[in-house]
């Protein structure tokens, strides 16, 4: 029996798994360099402006941004390019751009990104388009739009067809991304279509369009949810419903197959002459949904490459999009994220809070950009007692996040002397993640846990009151920029090296007794 190419319904194939499995993930990430795909279609500039508000403004019933810091990235099909660069594919990004300063800010994007070759064609009759979002507080309180949605014509359409051509030759994959801002011509998908054809790769649209009827015979289309509803003027909440739209939407458009995405409800594909299939996915924390679709396709398009079965496609699609949600604004996600997520979504709740010192910084950002206040205290923790839980409880009174700082077996022995820590590190830091004051466990290997707070730059540095304030590690930089040194009260008669002492004399008098 020939194999299933990656859109052929799979045979005899069971409902799908909610988690990648790592083997499969690591095997697609090792396909993955050397795959050439072609992302085509409206390229924009992302702004993203940050700030806090404190105050309403006292000319009108708006509130005032006080600007921090901005961000500014590739959106649209250039965010698409970006994930598929940073998945470790190769990619060839065509688009559009402006004679305009946002257009020159594009192409220097376009320039500084790793692994994308950029096709640009400039139109001097059309600006670049550019979206800018003001946050605070980790939401959106406002986006501006720049932009012109006439379809490209004459000698600039032409000169996009000849540079598809180009780009695309070798492409295990074509991405086509419709915003609906023309540059997706009809001659810009007839020469896309043409271009898959030629190479032996797969076509597949992500479109704003009210019909998705003009596409033609594409591999797949990747609608969400709501543009499928939109579409079919069929409702979409329910997996029947879906399933009704699908087939609906299977009878108005020529494409091969169709592929839904339905946020927390997961994944729904319908390939022609097979039942719909539907993947469900695993809950994640969503902090920024601003580009999510775009890692999917890109994490998709990738792996239809790389020629996997739709399953592991999906699945490698799923896992990318929602590392992409839990980090600020329209961000690419890499191989060493996604492992760590397959990794946590197979993890107990504590195992998961054990963290290295990278995903901490990361996880602060999120926290921070939520408004929540950062705590830091540290310790070995070898034997948990009375003492200590009372200790963070206090400590996660002060602070909206707690970080645990963890110091490693060797550090430990170089403090406490040989015998030390009675319990490994991997003992000590799953019973102390089991705390519900605890939020997030970070080993370090060095005699004080300086570089972690420096990374971390918590609001509220947390020692026992045993200390002097002017002794805590730290304390002169956290109080430098803006934090503060707090000393959590000691539960009297509670501590590890009385914990030992008394396990000693536990022992000898059974020694003696026998």
């Amino acid at each position: 029996m020939p194999p299933c190419s990656p859109l052929d319904p799979v045979r005899n194939a069971p409902h799908t798994l909610s988690f990648m499995d790592l083997s499969a993930l690591q095997h697609l990430l090792g396909l993955a360099p050397g795959r050439r795909v072609a992302c085509v279609g409206d390229l924009m500039v992302d702004r993203f402006v940050y700030g806090d508000v404190t105050r309403v403004s006292p000319e009108a019933p708006v509130p005032v941004l006080a600007r921090s810091h901005e961000m500014t990235m590739l959106g649209a099909s250039g965010n698409v390019a970006r994930n598929v660069a940073a998945l470790g594919g190769e990619v060839s990004l065509v688009g559009v751009v402006g004679d305009d300063a946002e257009g020159k800010e594009a192409l220097r994007l376009v320039g500084e990104e790793a692994g994308v070759e950029g096709y640009l064609v400039t139109d001097s009759d059309r600006p670049t388009t550019l979206k800018t979002r003001f946050v605070s507080g980790g939401q959106q309180l406002l986006r501006v739009d720049l932009e012109a949605s006439r379809a490209v014509a004459g000698t600039v359409e032409q000169r996009l067809v000849r540079t598809i051509r180009d780009a695309a030759k070798g492409a295990g994959a074509i991405l086509l991304s419709d915003y609906g801002k023309g540059v997706v011509t009809e001659a810009v998908i007839a020469v896309c279509r043409e271009a898959a054809a030629a190479s032996g790769g797969k076509l597949v649209v992500d479109s704003k369009a009210r019909s998705f009827a003009r596409y033609g015979a594409v591999d797949m289309i990747k609608p969400n949810a709501a543009e499928l509803g939109h579409a079919t003027d069929l409702p979409t909440e329910t997996d029947a419903q879906i399933e009704a739209a699908l087939a609906r939407a299977l009878e108005l458009w020529e494409a091969k197959s169709i592929l839904v995405t339905r946020a927390s409800k997961g994944i729904s594909l319908a390939v022609r002459g097979a039942a719909v299939r539907h993947f469900p996915t695993a809950a994640r924390e969503v902090f920024d949904a601003s580009g999510a679709g775009d890692t999917t396709l890109a994490a998709l398009g990738l792996a239809l490459a790389a020629d996997v079965a739709i399953e592991d496609a999906i699945a490698f699609a799923q896992l990318a999009s929602g590392v992409a949600v839990g980090k600020v604004g329209t961000a690419t996600v890499s191989p060493d994220e996604l492992i760590e997520a397959a990794l946590s979504a197979h993890m107990a709740p504590a195992e998961a809070k054990v963290a290295t010192a990278q995903r901490m910084a990361e996880e602060v950002a999120r926290w921070r950009a939520k408004g929540l206040k950062v705590g830091f205290t540290n310790g070995c923790f070898d034997i948990l007692h009375k003492g200590h839980v009372a200790y963070l409880s206090q400590a996660r009174m002060w602070c909206d996040r707690l970080i645990v700082g963890l110091n490693s077996d060797e550090s430990v022995r170089a403090l406490k002397g040989e015998g030390r820590p009675v319990n490994d590190l991997e003992s000590r830091a799953l019973v102390l993640a089991g705390l519900g004051s605890v939020d997030l466990v970070v080993p370090f290997e060095e005699d004080t846990p300086i570089k972690l707070i420096e990374a971390a730059r918590p609001e509220v540095l947390i020692k026992g009151a045993d200390y002097a304030e002017s002794e805590v590690v730290g304390g002169d930089l956290v109080k430098a920029w803006g934090g503060e040194v707090k000393l959590a009260a000691i539960v009297e008669g509670y501590s590890t090296t009385a914990a030992i002492a008394r396990m000693k004399v536990g022992a000898e008098e059974k020694v003696g007794g026998s």
